[in-house]
């Protein structure tokens, strides 16, 4: 009976250290399963991130890719579908405009203004048909002074057999190809004789001939308005060099693009002079300076025995000085030192595109003394505008279309008083675009919140925006600065921007900066309505005689009253001796 109880009590015991065994190895398979299971769990929260890294990563090149597809296929104009954003955004236009009628209507009876209490819009609504502008029938081409030639338009079945009793008259404009002249100069030459010994010239001098008159170019085959002639065409129309000198060679007359290269070089160099008399003025006394640049290609120097290289990239800047001049300054490079070197002592406003090149201007670092203000910066709302343009025609936000209404609202503004005078004008912009300034930039930094941690066009357009208020608000502290910077674009886009499409390339860091000046003082003539092939003609006769201490006076902005002062039959002819008269008021 023991032995079996003894046997039992063993299977027992036997039974019940295999199921530990056994519960410990499934302890340890569970430990095992979870630490599998919680390593997964971090590698798929892991791979999550990388997802959705790179799916914003993926989103952010198709916005780049978009972008470019558009700047290369697409229309370039800076404007949305007016339909959809009519639709879309009705309601916040008639939001606006109530606002902006409510604002002028409470400054107005505030101040007690007849004036003000006027609505600004209704001035220049289009809905007026007396601010429409009338047609004024076809041009009367009789009163261009234009050669005239006739044509007779005649019935041969009548012509001689009824009797003429009279013609019905009409003009048009046609065109006749001009051509170049022979210019014969005629140095008189005289006879002298005993009587003339004393004038230096011996008691065996028979024959004086009328000294050559002084020229930019001596012994050039080109007279000064060919050399205009030529400048104007490259430096106003984009026409190259080696295209003139095949229409040239059309007409018969034997000149080569090296001539002209060599040429424009000397001229552009030489006429350095009036337009560094310019930017000093300009530096000087101008309110405001709204500047923008353009990269170009320049070849680099031959050297000897070396490989031909290829061009490197300079840069033209722009520079409009109120209403009285524009020049080109050419900068090997686009940084902030050629920035400082362009604007060294001046303190008034610059209006620029927010590039970093201009924060040490801003900063003071172009100061002549330490005790000078720095400028002040002006902001171009246009930028602001293009960048929500491109998150809108890419991205397709919302937001970034909501601030185009209310951008669009600022500029519509501007445009109904830009024929205002500058005081009247700013006691507009205080009253009317700064309420409406403060409640665009109080929901830019709402939207700015919310968005500024991720990249894209839109974090992009709205950072830009809320980064730089202070320079987007300072248009409203003076009527004559301009809402943006637009004018100074224009500057650089037909002369170099659309001509380096037929030019490519400047030979030389020298022909760029001769180029510079020739580009200044075609642009300062078109400030001035005076044409700049005519210009060119008679400064390239004036200047050999003019005195170095007075060039500012031969600036397109003072040449009209220089002119006058000029004897009429020398300053007429081509070439020869001017007469320089007193300065003005002496």
């Amino acid at each position: 009976m023991r032995l079996q109880v003894s046997l039992v009590l063993g299977a027992t015991t036997e039974q019940v250290s295999g199921g530990e065994e056994e519960l410990a190895s499934l302890r340890q398979q569970l430990n095992a399963a979870i630490q599998d299971y919680q390593a997964a769990q971090a590698k798929n929260a892991q791979l999550t991130r990388e997802q959705e890294r790179l799916r914003a990563a993926y989103h952010r090149l198709m916005e780049q890719h978009q972008l470019l597809r558009r700047r290369i296929f697409a229309a370039k104009a800076e404007r949305v579908d007016g339909s959809q954003l009519e639709l879309e955004f009705a309601e916040l236009s008639a939001k606006i405009a109530t606002i902006v009628e409510q604002l002028a209507e409470t400054e107005a009876d505030q101040a007690g203004d007849p004036d003000a209490s006027a609505d600004p819009e209704s001035s220049g609504s289009d809905d007026d048909p007396s601010k429409k502008r009338r047609r004024k029938g076809r041009r009367n081409l009789s009163e261009m002074d234009l050669p005239v030639e006739t044509v007779e338009i005649i019935d041969e079945t009548l012509e001689g057999v009824v009797e003429r009793i009279g013609v019905e008259r009409s003009e048009q404009i046609a065109f006749r190809r001009g051509g170049a002249i022979r210019l014969v100069k005629l140095r008189v030459t005289y006879k002298t004789g005993d009587e003339m010994a004393d004038t230096g010239h011996g008691a065996d001098a028979t024959f004086v001939t009328a000294p050559n008159p002084k020229e930019v170019l001596p012994r050039s085959i080109m007279a000064p308005s060919l050399v205009a002639h030529i400048l104007v065409d490259k430096y106003r129309w984009g026409l190259p060099f080696h295209r003139q000198a095949r229409m040239f060679e059309q007409m018969g007359v034997p000149l080569d693009d090296g001539m002209m290269c060599r040429a424009a070089e000397h001229v552009g160099a030489t006429f350095g002079c009036v337009v560094d008399a310019m930017a000093l003025e300009s530096i000087q006394t101008a309110m405001c300076l709204s500047t923008d640049a353009t990269g170009v290609m320049v070849q680099r120097p031959k050297c000897e025995g070396a490989r031909h290289q290829s061009c490197h990239r300079g840069y033209f800047f722009v520079v409009l000085a109120d209403q009285d001049h524009i020049f080109f300054e050419y900068k090997a490079r686009h940084t902030s030192v050629a920035v400082c070197e362009m604007f060294h002592g001046y303190k008034g406003y610059i209006q620029a595109d927010a590039h970093a090149v201009y924060d040490a201007v801003f900063r003071g670092d172009a100061r002549a003394a330490p005790d000078d203000p720095p400028p002040k910066e002006v902001g171009c709302l246009a930028h602001a505008r293009r960048k929500f343009f491109e998150a809108v025609t890419v991205a397709r936000d919302r937001d970034s279309l909501e601030a185009l209404v209310r951008i669009r609202k600022l500029f519509e503004l501007e445009a109904q008083w830009a024929k205002l005078p500058p005081a009247r004008r700013v006691l507009l912009r205080q009253r009317i675009a700064i309420p409406l300034l403060d409640e665009l930039f109080t929901w830019a930094k709402t939207v700015n919140d919310r968005v500024g941690k991720t990249r894209g066009l839109v974090a992009t357009a709205f950072g830009y925006l809320v980064r730089h208020e202070a320079a987007f608000r300072r248009y409203t502290e003076d009527g004559r600065l301009q809402i943006s910077n637009n004018h100074s674009e224009r500057q650089l886009r037909d002369p170099i921007a659309t001509g380096r499409h037929a030019w490519l390339f400047f030979g030389s860091e020298d022909h760029a900066t001769a180029a510079a000046n020739l580009f200044s003082l075609i642009a300062s003539c078109r400030l001035h309505r005076i044409d700049p092939e005519t210009y060119f003609t008679e400064l390239l006769h004036v200047l050999p005689y003019w005195p170095r201490d007075r060039y500012l006076e031969l600036a397109p902005k003072y040449w009209a009253r220089t002119r006058a002062r000029l004897i009429p039959k020398e300053i007429d002819r081509e070439i020869g001796p001017i007469t320089v008269p007193p300065p003005p008021g002496a």
